[in-house]
């Protein structure tokens, strides 16, 4: 149905759920396109606002306050479109569409030991993603929940090549009651990429983790909290690269119209040239080609 005898209401809905679904670092390029469909400025306005707070929870934008990197999420939501980040005690505003913060305010937190252990997992987590992600952001939240308290550890890399047809975004989240003696780690792993030269290609792959921790003291749990993290993702990035490697040779065998040997070597040109005796036959004007042996094909 065409946008123009949809209801105001109707248009805003499809107009939202449009921009909402915008892949991982296309939100913007998303906004442009509707716009030029939807003379409305107003109101592109007004859902792009709405869409773009949902689309920073889901993606965990990564902004830099004072030198230091802050992940939105909907862990760190305090409603009416704002966002809390412990660090630098601020709330604000963010406009996904001109990339900028608004409204900024300072905003106290209580200092007890739960903001201390943050601070404390906050460094150990650092270190991990350093070491192992090219530009990986992450941040610990603290959120209290039926009078329990919790940190939350979000980590995010991505790499949006939109000239080059391609966006790529990993993150994951990991969650755990501050608890004596013994504590629950559930943890979320997710992975999708977006390719759309000659196709339009979505890729998804999400992992759900359930582990425990023994508590001892501060340090120990950090350090330990650290270590389980890069134990489950390694694991889960070694075995998406398994998984693709496979389906790549499932879906290139299923694509070719007959098997070919699969040897994964250099096709030997030279050799296979050399080996074609060429015999002409000028009275019938064509050349007949004699091949002595069987070359091997790359895939």
């Amino acid at each position: 149905m065409a946008l123009s005898v949809l209801s105001q209401k109707e248009k805003e809905k499809v107009i939202r759920r449009l921009l909402i679904q915008a892949p991982p670092g296309e939100f913007v390029n998303a906004f442009d396109d509707l716009c030029l469909l939807i003379h409305d400025e107003k109101l592109m306005h007004h859902q792009g606002e709405c869409a773009g707070h949902q689309h920073c929870q889901k993606y965990c934008v990564p902004l830099c306050i004072d030198g230091n990197p802050v992940l939105l999420s909907h862990h760190n939501v305090m409603g009416d479109y704002r966002f809390f980040d412990h660090h630098s005690k601020l709330s604000f505003k963010f406009d996904l569409l001109q990339n900028q913060l608004k409204d900024i305010k300072s905003h106290g937190i209580i200092r007890n030991e739960t903001e201390h252990l943050r601070a404390v997992v906050l460094c150990a987590i650092k270190l991990y993603v350093n070491d192992h992600y090219p530009a990986g952001n992450c941040n610990v939240l603290r959120k209290t929940i039926k009078n329990k308290e919790f940190l939350i550890a979000c980590i995010e890399d991505h790499n949006y090549e939109t000239g080059e047809c391609w966006n790529g975004l990993w993150k994951s989240k990991w969650i755990f009651q501050v608890n004596p003696f013994l504590t629950l780690v559930r943890g979320s792993i997710f992975v999708q990429a977006h390719f759309f030269r000659c196709v339009n290609l979505h890729i998804e792959i999400s992992k759900d983790v359930k582990e425990t921790l023994e508590v001892i003291n501060q340090a120990q749990l950090a350090l330990s909290f650290a270590r389980l993290v890069e134990e489950q993702e390694n694991k889960f990035q070694a075995a998406v690269c398994e998984e693709l490697q496979e389906l790549s040779n499932e879906v290139l065998k299923k694509i070719l119209r007959r098997d070919l040997p699969v040897t994964r070597t250099l096709i030997d040109w030279q050799r296979i040239l050399s080996d074609l005796n060429l015999v002409m036959y000028p009275k019938l004007g064509y050349v007949i080609y004699s091949r002595s042996v069987m070359c091997n094909w790359i895939i």
